[in-house]
């Protein structure tokens, strides 16, 4: 499914941008369901998008309560390390709105049963996730925000690397080739799950990844252009992100 395109004049702007429309999807969502499942991503752009959501009074129009909280990736890294993504986005939103605690759903840290061993703390995330799916292997999504990395990945999927492969809805990452190596992530086919994937991109390092992906459509080796949304493709961007596209 090819991206619908709308770019913001700068960063902030699409920060505000991508808030807004957060907030009016899970307004929608929670019109159609008793509960809204929202895929946060982490970096700059995706922790300033968290930040201006909670700065927006429209925000109070979201019933937090009945809002379930997932990560498409995440650093292998200790509860509370400023290297994980949840830490940024509790900082940012999570921490400033009133969700249900129990509906928060961090990727495991180092410790607990599976110690040292991302496999096993991945398998643990997608029982979760089976938890959470009435039945199914996951939840249906319904938004699912991804950053892109300069050379096309998403999540922690990298151009190249087997985890692109992988098979069931979570994987360990041993070998990221952006530190720290150690991660664990959504695979292609728990991404390309939800109702709404939105790529999310600032700045003119991603420009060239940004039009690869869009270019070449379904036949991208960029796991950027692997990525679609059951029911909608976004591609929120800003005019540095966007300066490469015809």
């Amino acid at each position: 499914m090819t991206p619908e395109i709308l770019v913001a004049p700068d960063h902030e702007s699409l920060a505000a941008a991508v808030a807004a429309r957060v907030i009016t999807g899970l307004i929608d969502a929670l019109a159609a369901r008793p509960v809204a499942h929202l895929c946060l991503t982490g970096g700059t752009i995706g922790t300033d998008s968290l930040a201006a959501i909670t700065a927006s009074p429209a925000s109070t129009a979201v019933d937090w309560s009945r809002v379930h909280i997932w990560w498409s990736d995440e650093r292998f890294e200790p509860t509370g390390d400023p290297l994980r993504n949840e830490t940024g986005a509790r900082a940012a939103l999570l921490d400033h709105v009133p969700l249900n605690p129990t509906h928060v759903h961090p990727m495991p840290a180092p410790g607990g049963s599976w110690g040292d061993d991302v496999e096993a703390a991945a398998a643990a995330y997608a029982t979760e996730l089976v938890s959470a799916g009435d039945g199914a292997e996951s939840p249906v999504f319904d938004l699912l925000l991804l950053g892109v990395g300069p050379d096309g990945h998403v999540a922690s999927l990298f151009p190249g690397f087997p985890e692109i492969d992988a098979p069931g809805t979570v994987c360990g990452v041993k070998g990221s080739p952006k530190p720290p190596p150690i991660r664990i992530s959504f695979t292609l086919a728990a991404i390309n799950i939800a109702r709404e994937v939105w790529l999310v991109a600032s700045g003119a390092e991603k420009a060239h990844a940004i039009a690869a992906a869009i270019t070449s459509g379904a036949a991208s080796q960029l796991p950027s252009g692997m990525v679609h949304g059951t029911e909608r493709t976004l591609a929120l961007l800003d005019v540095s992100a966007a300066s490469e596209l015809a």
